[in-house]
């Protein structure tokens, strides 16, 4: 890894925090794999997700918001998709299945990248 050598500083520490965070919320740890393919994919993966990160924060700049991926993350981690079952009258289960109201630093973040505040919309589904 000497190319480490040459990354600035700032960059760097910015580098190593997200990597810390990927590897909590998605499970990005380690792995001690005995096949080169699989410890190729787990590397490409992880690289994967550090693109995605630096494409979301680089997209959120550009709109004037600045802050870090630890705070991106406990404002992200509040919406919640949740499903309520009901009983019809004719025998039937209703299942609807629709994302809670985002608070506003969410909604923010949502206008900033130009997502839908309520992703998914509303499923209804019938058994």
């Amino acid at each position: 890894m000497a190319w480490l050598a040459t990354v600035p500083y700032t960059m760097l520490t910015d580098l190593e925090a997200v990597f810390r965070g990927l590897k909590s919320d998605l499970g990005l740890h380690p792995v001690f794999h005995h096949n080169e393919r699989r410890t190729e994919g787990h590397l490409f993966i992880t690289v994967l997700a550090y693109q995605l990160v630096q494409t979301i924060r680089h997209k959120l700049k550009a709109a004037g918001e600045t802050m870090s991926w630890t705070r991106l993350r406990e404002i992200l981690s509040v919406q919640r998709r949740v499903t309520a079952t009901f009983q019809q009258r004719d025998g039937h289960t209703l299942h609807v299945r629709k994302a809670t109201v985002a608070e506003p630093a969410l909604r923010r973040i949502y206008e900033a990248l130009g997502i839908d505040a309520s992703p998914g919309g509303v499923q209804r589904r019938t058994a």
